[in-house]
């Protein structure tokens, strides 16, 4: 393989952390993946959202909790990013600032303390256009969703092809139903209800219910209430 292929298929990455070892290190790990380059480094939010606009790297890796501007001011600077994709990788953070990236358009989440493979895993996952957060985690944050959702809660928007009983499911999803809660609450089977979510998943272009409840608030989808 000639370094100019290997070279084309590389993914770039910037790496936000305000501690210098902390960065040091993790460029170390991720150098050794034949396929990625750290293209840069910033040490606070700040010197990151410039640096995405200056580099246009293909992935962020971004502290939350960084001095100055962090890593959620630096979100919201960046914006909706079209071409860098943000995975978090923090020591510890709150569900309504976890939350609060998701909507800003980071892709997921990775612990300080996880496995080396494990982020590698998740660089690949959010590349390939997953949301990465742990399976623990998606519940509580359906449920930070749904005060949000209420406010966004409206008649006459588009309805992306969903049924009546399809925008049922999906409200009961936001709800934080289980399949079985919904299939209760809607008198039908669980089966039927795992085939309406097939098609949801189909017609939105998702691929799980974190997804799912991002779409609904991104795209103001009008659900009606379960009460």
């Amino acid at each position: 393989m000639t370094v100019a292929n290997r070279s084309s298929k590389q993914l770039r990455i910037l790496i936000a952390d305000d501690h210098r070892i902390f960065r040091d290190g993790l460029r170390k790990l991720l150098v050794a993946e034949r396929d990625f380059e750290v293209v840069g480094e910033a040490a606070d939010g700040e010197e990151a959202a410039r640096k995405v606009r200056d580099l246009r790297p293909d992935m962020l890796l971004l502290d939350v909790a960084m001095p100055g501007t962090d890593g959620l001011d630096a979100l919201q600077e960046i914006g909706r990013d079209q071409t860098t994709r943000t995975l978090l990788l923090t020591g510890a953070i709150e569900e309504s600032a976890l939350v609060a990236a998701l909507r800003l358009g980071a892709r997921g989440i990775v612990m300080k303390h996880a496995a080396t493979a494990l982020l590698i895993k998740a660089i690949r996952g959010v590349m390939a256009g997953q949301y990465w957060v742990g399976k623990d985690r998606v519940p509580g944050i359906v449920e930070a969703l749904r005060p949000l959702l209420e406010k966004e809660r409206s008649s006459g928007r588009d309805q992306f092809g969903l049924t009546v009983r399809e925008l049922e499911v999906t409200a009961a999803i936001v709800a934080a139903y289980t399949n079985r809660d919904i299939a209760a609450k809607l008198r039908i089977s669980e089966e039927t209800v795992k085939h309406h979510l097939t098609n949801i998943f189909e017609k939105l272009g998702v691929s799980n219910r974190l997804e799912l409840a991002l779409f609904a608030m991104n795209k103001h989808l009008s659900l009606p209430r379960l009460d």
